[in-house]
């Protein structure tokens, strides 16, 4: 990612076409995509109850299935889902500067609703699904703010240099990783790790198996404070909102983050489509690499969405399945929890139970994903429609801005 050659606006500064009360309509149709990446990746995990969710023994179109979520879904996601996340984070500051708050009121603001990202996580990841990511990132929205959002450009330049060290880090891991397959050897199965809360018998069971794994995972989660530092950047100079004015960036983020990850998740997407073997040492190796280069695929799909919102502005016209698209992004936290539901009721043990039903658990898994993605999506659109908020961003909104209404 190279800098824009333009001085960068402050945080509270209005440049481009986007005024103050406009949507961007990047930012929100990277969401609402996000989303069906997230859909296809925790679906999977849940049904075959492992991380990453793959088939461990792959017949005829699971390893084409296999190799497309290991190379553009599995380890993607989610670093798109930090990357918008930093970028909302600066949105969010940009809106509370425009409404006249002093950066105290805003610091407190976000510290709110850190703490109710955090409560809501608590709740997703005990009652419904452990491997929830708004927990950490309610802690990483705290620390953020207390740490980075309100320094000078002096100190958020450094943001992107960050990338610089993960991409020497990934060719480092290539080598080693190429070295071991030149090296020879086979008998490494594909790997995973289990899943425990998804195969638990009953509810209960299964609430004490997230009580257990939801702690941990959060906390895993916390290094991703990079790259959503990473996307507070891009919001700091507009990226997203003003496309245009980015379009060397954007392409070549784009066209970069995308072969990045494409290429480093190639021997973990043969492994996994068991078209190559290899030893248990070159396995982890590719596991890693795979898992590394993610942060990559992630900063190119957001570039790409910027892209194609540059191409929709273009147009004149967003049309009604981008529009739909959109809406859901506005709705994200919404769309993300209704997921979590769906997974809950169609693949568990002691509900629907199609994961043990299914000749197929993985490609079941992808067919209800994509079914449950395009319902929240028409559900979003509906939503639009009558100018409701979403009942998930509803409840925060109150939780975040309790004070101000007991002031009034």
């Amino acid at each position: 990612m190279t800098t824009p050659t333009a001085a960068p606006p402050r945080p509270g500064t209005a440049r481009g076409p986007v005024r103050p009360g406009e949507r961007a309509l990047a930012p929100d149709l990277a969401r609402g995509a996000m989303l069906l990446l997230i859909a296809l990746a925790n679906s999977a995990g849940y049904f075959l109850a492992s991380a990453p969710g793959v088939a461990v023994e792959p017949h005829g179109f699971e390893r084409v299935y296999n190799f497309l979520l290991v190379e553009l879904v599995h380890a993607r996601a989610f670093p798109l889902f930090a990357l918008l996340f930093g970028y909302g984070l600066v949105q969010l500051s940009r809106r509370q500067e425009r409404s006249g708050a002093s950066p105290r009121q805003v610091r407190n603001v976000l510290l709110r609703r850190g703490l109710a990202l955090f409560a809501f996580g608590a709740v997703h990841g005990v009652l419904l699904y452990s491997g929830d990511f708004l927990g950490g990132y309610g802690l990483i929205c705290i620390l953020f703010t207390l740490l980075l959002l309100q320094r000078s450009d002096r100190v958020h330049r450094f943001a992107p240099w960050y990338l610089a060290v993960g991409g020497v880090y990934v060719a480092v891991l290539a080598i080693v990783t190429a070295t071991g397959l030149a090296g020879g050897g086979t008998g490494a199965a594909v790997p995973v790790s289990p899943f425990p809360s998804a195969q638990a018998g009953s509810y209960l069971e299964s609430l004490a198996e997230r009580a257990a794994e939801w702690p941990v995972h959060t906390l895993t989660i916390l290094p991703m404070i990079l790259m959503v530092w990473v996307g507070a950047w891009a919001a700091r100079h507009r990226v997203l909102e003003a496309p245009q004015e980015h379009l060397k960036l954007l392409r070549t983020t784009a066209i970069g983050g995308l072969a990045v990850a494409v290429t480093a998740g190639l021997p973990m997407a043969l492994l996994a489509a068991g078209a190559i073997e290899m030893d248990e040492g070159a396995a982890a190796s590719a596991k890693l690499l795979y898992e590394t280069s993610g942060f990559f695929g992630g900063l190119g799909y957001g570039a790409l969405f910027g892209l194609i919102a540059h191409a929709v502005a273009r147009r004149g016209s967003a049309g009604p399945v981008l529009t739909a698209v959109a809406a859901l992004g506005q709705r994200s936290l919404t769309g993300y929890l209704f997921q979590s539901v769906a997974w809950l009721v169609l693949a568990a043990p002691f509900a629907l139970a199609l994961a043990d039903r299914a000749a197929s658990p993985l490609l079941v898994s992808g067919l209800c994903a994509v079914l449950v993605w395009a319902a929240t999506v028409v559900a979003a659109d509906a939503m639009r429609r009558l100018r409701y908020r979403g009942p998930a961003e509803v409840l925060l909104r109150r939780l975040v801005y309790v004070r101000k209404a007991a002031e009034r």
